[in-house]
């Protein structure tokens, strides 16, 4: 099932267009006064995005409702109505790695995401995302991540080509009924592997970091290999190669349960302590890769396996 949102503007340079209601209190404000209103509240907004870009927009007829039809400057908007137009984003840093395709068909599409990339279009990386610079590279504006890959961790990651098939693969994420697996470089333990790692994990909104509590488990990860390496991190610990398959998905998950074990990844800026690197900061890449994907196509019922070009070891 498709679960593609209605949008009367194109993708354009990779990005949808915005869509805002307007609230009650706003009743009655001109599209003008609306428009202006949204962009001068945008956190991350354009320099040149000024009084004479918001009346070119209008003059372009980039400002239109649910059917389509421009508003006109001057037109006041009833509480309710809601209005599509693009947002120009400010200049992003770029990010150094780039990305690489792994397999391309008539439905999927599957990269290797840098460090550093997000996946989709939000808060302060809009551009730099690996959503909008797909789109761009293979000139598909219908291309939407099929799951998500947090933006500090490597690999790969699943695109859906048309939005009729979107949902099916969707749900396969969504559902759990795709195997992942991710490599971590985090300093060795001597344990006799496989062993799970079960806890809860809790995780609130505006809080950067998540935490262990006390509970039923909501989270689950399989320790398949600590493989010893010859590297050393700069706290003269020497480092292995976590092999890791998550049963569930929680966020930071594999992050909190390799520092419970006391063996946090490296370059990881969350755990065990937090600290915020500038955001053209990209010297300390988290040694997290997702590794391998493995699923039953749920349009040809083939299995799929997918794995990783990248490797870790760059900190």
């Amino acid at each position: 099932m498709s679960r593609r949102t209605y949008n009367p503007l194109p993708i354009r340079d990779g990005l949808n267009a915005s869509q805002v209601r307007v609230p009650a209190e706003a009743a009655g404000i001109t599209a003008v006064a609306f428009i202006r209103h949204l962009i001068e509240s945008q956190t991350h907004r354009h320099p040149d995005d000024d009084e004479a870009a918001i009346a070119q927009r209008f003059s372009d007829g980039l400002v239109v409702g649910r059917d389509g039809t421009p508003f006109q400057p001057d037109q006041p908007l009833p509480a309710g109505t809601d209005v599509w137009f693009y947002r120009t984003p400010r200049e992003e840093p770029e990010i150094p790695g780039r990305i690489s395709i792994v397999h391309q068909d008539d439905d999927l599409v599957v990269i290797d995401k840098p460090h550093f990339m997000a996946t989709i279009p939000r808060g302060q990386h809009i551009t730099q995302t690996a959503t909008v610079q797909l789109r761009k590279m293979l000139d598909i504006p219908e291309l939407v991540p099929a799951h998500r890959l947090d933006r500090l961790t490597a690999g790969l990651l699943v695109f859906t080509t048309r939005p009729e098939i979107r949902g099916a693969y969707q749900d396969l994420f969504q559902r759990r009924r795709v195997e992942k697996r991710y490599l971590a470089l985090a300093p060795l333990l001597d344990r006799a592997t496989p062993f799970t790692v079960r806890n809860r994990i809790l995780k609130e909104p505006g809080i950067v970091q998540a935490w262990v509590v006390d509970g039923e488990p909501n989270a689950e990860t399989i320790v398949e290999k600590i493989t010893p390496t010859e590297l050393i991190d700069v706290q003269g610990r020497q480092l292995a190669l976590w092999t890791l398959r998550p049963i569930t998905g929680r966020t930071h998950q594999l992050r909190l349960h390799l520092n419970g074990l006391g063996a946090p990844i490296v370059g990881d800026s969350l755990y065990p302590v937090f600290t915020r690197p500038a955001d053209d900061d990209f010297s300390h890449p988290l040694q997290l890769l997702a590794s391998e994907l493995r699923f039953v196509d749920p349009l040809t019922s083939k299995e799929r396996q997918f794995s990783t070009k990248l490797e870790l070891g760059n900190f």
